[in-house]
């Protein structure tokens, strides 16, 4: 059986059983010969993990594909381009220093094990206004914020012994399979009027990454890619990966871009034009992956 998680739903299939349970429509059907459940996980980290460990509570499955749109972090890619990444993080989870203290200075309980200044922060003065008269800049009240692992408790653990996670790896043969998604045909147009420079592609990238934010920002979309080597940005995967990882279940994600994270310009974000497309194409790109399985 395999599980499609969207946020984007498209009604793409008719199914032909419906399951409602605490908000959710759990709809099952075919794909391409395939028993699949589809369900929509909505917005948020939260939603995206409970509609995941529902999903896992109520069925028994053999994997999780989780679709839909996503922010890009590199320039080298396009709108409409679908990704397919092999590790996802959640970047969302933050010790924020006090004011005074830097990046020699234990955090508060990192002796205990609890955070950890080993992945990496953001220093908050590092994108504040030069002052044109010094041509320095200064520090900030906001200060550094460190970003941390996720604490796990897998199913084949000991009880309520806690274990560290940032990289979420997905599936290692599900991974191999969708380079043969490589070549894929995806919509370049959405009208006569409305067309991207170039045919969207499918590729498979090294790292994306997920939290709370809808990032619309380029300094801090530039300080990701730069930081972390990211692709696609949203604000549900890495919940979905990190339930499949607890319950050790094979997991992938497919995202076609929607727009340049922040832009390139002044212009609104691109978003609003072409979500519709890359929902599209992450659809067609679904699919095929589960014709593959």
């Amino acid at each position: 059986m395999i599980i499609d998680i969207c946020h984007c739903f498209t009604f793409l299939f008719f199914f032909f059983l419906f399951f409602y349970f605490i908000g959710r429509w759990f709809r099952f059907g075919r794909i391409r010969g395939k028993k699949v459940i589809i369900v929509m996980t909505g917005l948020s980290m939260l939603n995206a993990g409970t509609t995941t460990e529902l999903l896992l509570t109520l069925f028994r499955v053999k994997g999780v594909i989780h679709y839909g749109i996503a922010g890009n972090a590199d320039p080298q890619l396009e709108i409409g381009d679908v990704t397919i990444p092999r590790y996802w993080a959640h970047t969302g989870l933050w010790n924020w220093q006090r004011i005074g203290d830097g990046p020699d200075d234990e955090l508060a309980l990192e002796s205990n094990g609890d955070y950890t200044r080993k992945i990496g922060f953001l220093k908050f003065s590092n994108f504040s206004t030069v002052d044109t008269k010094t041509e320095t800049s200064v520090d900030n009240l906001l200060n550094n914020v460190w970003y941390q692992p996720e604490e796990i408790f897998p199913v084949d653990g000991t009880p309520e012994i806690r274990q560290h996670v940032f990289w979420i790896p997905v599936d290692k043969h599900y991974f191999s399979l969708a380079k043969k998604l490589e070549g894929l045909k995806l919509e370049r147009c959405l009208n006569s009027t409305n067309c991207l420079p170039r045919a969207p592609i499918a590729v498979r990238v090294q790292r994306s990454v997920s939290a709370n934010v809808f990032v619309d920002n380029k300094a801090y979309r530039e300080f990701l890619q730069s930081t972390f080597n990211v692709t696609s940005i949203d604000m549900e995967t890495a919940a979905v990966a990190l339930v499949c990882l607890r319950q050790k279940i094979p997991f992938i994600a497919i995202r076609s871009l929607s727009d340049l994270a922040g832009g390139g310009s002044a212009l609104s974000n691109e978003a609003a034009t072409f979500a519709v497309l890359a929902s599209q194409n992450a659809a067609t790109a679904l699919v095929k992956f589960i014709s593959l399985l």
